[in-house]
């Protein structure tokens, strides 16, 4: 990746950032924006507090190539189930990638149950809050694809 600013394509296909229904947080979600775009990615940041109905809404507007629900407040695996099993039901949302990451439980990190159920209730990936977590969401990054002009 280059050392320099990248600017997203206007045209390129955003990735969608949401906070979870019940989290007011937003400093997650200004650092989600910051570390995609410099990636090069355009984003669409809809802030905490999103409805399901909204999410779905801006989902099929903006057909993101990555939608990223973030939560801070622990209540995330909660949030989370419920957003992903209404955002499959939609057709045309069905194969979009869909990640969640932060603080998902109240009690500390998510053990592998509630990994494995978010993931079988259509989550592409689930990262913790730890800097591992940090670590595999950027990798992941990498692997997007990239419409950015520098």
């Amino acid at each position: 990746m280059s050392p320099f600013p990248t600017t997203p394509d206007p045209g390129a296909r955003p990735v969608l950032v949401a906070g979870g229904i019940s989290d007011s947080h937003t400093w997650n979600l200004v650092y989600l924006q910051l570390l995609l775009e410099e990636h090069g990615h355009r984003v669409v940041n809809l802030g905490p507090c999103v409805p399901e109905d909204l999410l779905i809404a801006e989902a099929l507007a903006h057909r993101p190539v990555l939608i990223v629900v973030s939560s801070v407040n622990g209540h995330g695996y909660h949030d989370g189930m419920r957003t992903v099993t209404r955002l499959r039901e939609h057709p045309a949302l069905a194969t979009v990638p869909a990640v969640i990451g932060g603080k998902l439980g109240i009690a500390g990190p998510s053990g592998a149950e509630e990994v494995a159920a978010l993931r079988a209730a259509g989550y592409d990936a689930v990262f913790d809050d730890s800097a591992e977590g940090v670590a595999a969401f950027r990798r992941m990054l990498g692997e997007l694809p990239q419409r950015a002009l520098v």
